[in-house]
Order: C-alpha cells, then structure tokens, then sequence
C-alpha cells in the first residue's frame, strides 16, 4: 500500500488529490496549515482508515514517521488575493517549504511531484506557452512574490534530481476551476459565479479581452496522477488548451447561471468594467504537447459542463449545504 504526503491537502487541488490517492490505494497523510486550505474540503474523509490530517506550516521542521512512498508538494496561496495578502508566506513556502519538502523525500527515498504554475510564464510574449519557454516575469512586481516562488521552487527541484538523483516531478498548473473553490478567493471563475447567483455586476479587469484556459478540477487531477506515474522528469504542463477571454467567460457564467435559475423572479446581473491589475497576463494559454505524448492525456470535460457542475456546487454552499 503506497503511503503518500500531500503538503496543502486541505486546499482546492490538494484536497481532491487526496480522494483521488485513497481512491487508488495509497494511506495518504494530509498536512495543511489551514491559511487558505478548508477542513471542510477534508471533512469527508475524517475517520477514514488510509487518511490522516496533520496541521502544520510545511515551513517548519518537517517530520514524518514510518515510509513514504510519495510526496506531492500543494502547499502554497495560489490565488493573487491570496499571494497579494500574504507575500512573505507564499516566499517562504516556495523556497523553505520546498526545501523541506525535497528533504523529507530524500530521507524516505520517496517519488516527489511539485505543484508548479503557469505563472512561471509570467505575461507570456510566446503563445501558446510550451514548457521551453522561459517566461516574461517581473520580479519586483506585486504578483513577483508568486512567479518566483515557484520558479525556484522548480529550480530546487531539478537541483535535487540532477546533484542528489532524487525521482521527481513538475506539474505546470494552468487556470483551474471546480468544486471547493473559496467563493472569495478572487480566481475569475468564483467571482464570476458567486456575482452571478447573487445577482451582482460581474466584474471585468481591463476590457476583458485578456485570454485564460480553464481546466474542470477532474481533468487536472488525472493529468497530475498520470505524471506522478510517469518518468517524466522535465516540467510538464497540465491545462485546457480551450482559449477563452475573460468576457467570454462572464457570458458564459451569465448564461448558464440565468438559464439553470428556477423559480427566480428575474435575473438582471450584467458586467461592471474595472481597470486592469499591474503586470496581468494578457494571454494564457498551455500547449499540452508534452503531457499528450508522455502521459497520453488531454482534458475531457467541456466549459459547459464543467461551470454546470462548479454552479451548482456554489449553490449548495449559499444554501448552507456542504
């Protein structure tokens, strides 16, 4: 029985990863400092045999007792109102936290995943974005704190593979959206969705030209448990190469969530202009060559149903229902 450690395993990704590793056999322990992460995103799992909940910040000494077989590295704010309001944190557990990380599978012989980002693309002049891409990253920038905390974090990565003959990986995490998001975690998907059933402006930054990739939650989580079982050791990228703008989106919320509204007296919500944050990437979007020809994987669910799915999930939570 494979034994696993999910550092954020309590956050949006992590916390799926969590069902999809108990689903495959592995004793997953999952350790969260709860900063972003949600019990609730866990709490179905409580009392199950192969799970165990560990609260710590990953930047502290990191001790595991008996084997593992596997590290997967989530821990980290992951969204720019999260990152923004915690910069010196999301530094520390991009160099620190990764540190401690690799040092724990070194120590436990273990397989090791890091949860990269396409951040490290930073506003891309290349497009679409393949993994030789170096990226256009401003350091001093306020989303800097972000770009460069996982792109040492790849940095250190590759630096345990090559000098220490560690056996790890790098997932390139485009825009993801699904159930457990945070519906104030200021993602575009969220916002948009949580305006909406509240009958709210949707709020656009810039004219909403700006261009994202959304990959379903279920999709990603396949595409990262077939590198964890790969040998690909150069950073893969893991996304919906399915380009939309940002105003595509807003239509598309508006539309899904008026057309799935019943009993409603009407539903007027429209879209509210904003100016564009500092140093936004104006396009995103993943070339999956890569992760179609090593791990033979591209997405499978369609925008459509996917914010169905995402909807009726923010839904449940307005009405109080976990």
């Amino acid at each position: 029985m494979p034994r696993t450690l999910i550092t954020g395993g309590a956050g949006f990704l992590g916390s799926h990863l969590c069902d999809r590793l108990i689903e495959e056999g592995h004793e997953v322990i999952c350790l969260d400092n709860l900063i972003t992460g949600r019990m609730d995103n866990v709490a179905h799992l409580i009392g199950h045999e192969r799970f165990r909940f560990i609260k710590q910040d990953v930047t502290e000494y990191l001790y595991i007792e008996g084997p593992l077989g596997y590290v997967l590295h989530f821990a980290s704010p992951a969204s720019p109102v999260d990152y923004q309001r915690l910069p010196i944190q999301t530094l520390k557990v991009g160099s620190l936290g990764t540190h401690k990380a690799l040092g724990l599978a070194k120590a436990k012989g273990a397989h090791f995943l890091l949860a990269s980002t396409s951040e490290v693309y930073g506003d891309p002049i290349s497009h679409p974005q393949r993994e030789e891409y170096w990226g256009n990253v401003n350091p001093v920038g306020p989303r800097g704190v972000y770009d460069e905390a996982k792109r040492f974090a790849e940095a250190m990565t590759m630096a345990y593979y090559r000098y220490h003959g560690l056996d790890t990986r790098i997932a390139r995490i485009f825009n993801t959206y699904g159930p457990r998001m945070r519906p104030n975690d200021g993602r575009v998907v969220s916002n948009f969705i949580n305006q909406a059933l509240r009958g709210e402006p949707l709020t656009v930054y810039g004219d909403g030209s700006q261009t994202r990739s959304f990959c379903y939650v279920s999709d990603l989580v396949e595409g990262l448990y077939r590198l964890l079982m790969s040998n690909e050791v150069n950073p893969v990228n893991i996304g919906n190469p399915k380009e939309f703008t940002v105003l595509e989106l807003a239509h598309m919320v508006l539309k899904v969530v008026g057309g799935s509204s019943t009993g409603s007296t009407g539903f007027t919500a429209g879209i509210e202009f904003r100016p564009l944050p500092l140093d936004d990437p104006r396009v995103r979007q993943p070339d999956i060559g890569l992760a179609r020809a090593t791990l033979g994987w591209e997405p499978k669910v369609q925008i459509a149903e996917g914010l169905a799915l995402t909807i009726e999930y923010f839904r449940k939570q307005m009405a109080g229902f976990s």
